[in-house]
């Protein structure tokens, strides 16, 4: 027996050193590998698995004040996981305001157009006049344009004395203003993150993590998400046919008269 095994690690030696795979070809290509696994993972804070049946909503984030990329962060985690438990999958883009002008669309994601499943959301320092109905978080423009006030968050935490919890108060700002995109402009309720004011014991649901949305908002965002994506997926379905329409013509050769 042990002799047919060795038999068999010869015959595979030989076969393996016809091939003659260069080794350190070989041993870059695992490394670039391992560094593009290690990405991945990495990558899964941002974005969820493939496989997740979640409908998936993508946010650009401007952030017009002094909160730092940390803070937002944060608060973006805290979104996503309030949308999270209402159904849906939320990926953060931020865009740095010094990227804005001068950057092409290829290499700067926050400048192509929007899409039907794109939000911007703003992160404005406080309040301000502005002529779209105004609420002490912040304001919707329905369906893709909303504001929070990072303001209130600050005020909210240092009230409770807790201004080590920014991040989740705002965090609960946020979804509350996008929930107004996906429930529509008067969408307050008696109850969760859509009560239209906190007090102590909304701050102290929100730091705990039960200021979320009711089960019935929670089915009204989920259809409003995917009826979202079914007209984003409609319109790249046009846009390939007609780019292979475009490769399918025959070419044109002009005729001189």
């Amino acid at each position: 027996m042990k002799i047919g095994i060795r038999e068999q690690d010869r015959a595979f030696g030989r076969a393996f050193r016809r091939q003659r795979i260069p080794w350190l070809r070989l041993g870059l290509g695992i490394m670039v590998g391992l560094v593009g696994v290690i990405n991945l993972v990495s990558s899964d804070a941002v974005f969820a698995k493939v496989t997740d049946p979640r409908t998936m909503l993508r946010v650009r984030v401007n952030n017009y004040t002094q909160a730092s990329p940390l803070i937002v962060a944060r608060a973006e985690r805290e979104a996503g996981r309030i949308l999270g438990e209402a159904g849906l999958r939320m990926v953060w883009l931020d865009c740095p305001m010094e990227h804005y002008g001068g950057v092409h669309v290829q290499q700067n994601p926050c400048l192509e157009p929007l899409e039907a499943t794109d939000i911007v959301l703003r992160v404005l320092p406080e309040r301000a006049q502005n002529k779209f109905q105004d609420t002490v978080f912040g304001f919707a423009v329905v369906p893709i344009f909303a504001s929070v006030y990072y303001d209130y968050a600050l005020r909210s935490a240092k009230r409770d004395n807790d201004e080590f919890e920014v991040p989740v108060i705002l965090g609960c700002v946020i979804a509350h203003e996008l929930g107004h995109l996906l429930l529509g402009s008067n969408s307050h309720s008696g109850s969760g993150v859509m009560q239209p004011q906190w007090g102590r014991k909304q701050v102290q649901q929100a730091l705990t993590g039960g200021l979320l949305f009711t089960h019935a908002q929670s089915k009204r965002i989920q259809a409003e998400a995917e009826k979202r994506t079914s007209v984003q997926n409609t319109r790249l379905d046009e846009q390939r046919i007609r780019e292979v329409r475009q490769r399918d013509e025959p070419e044109r050769i002009p005729q001189n008269d």
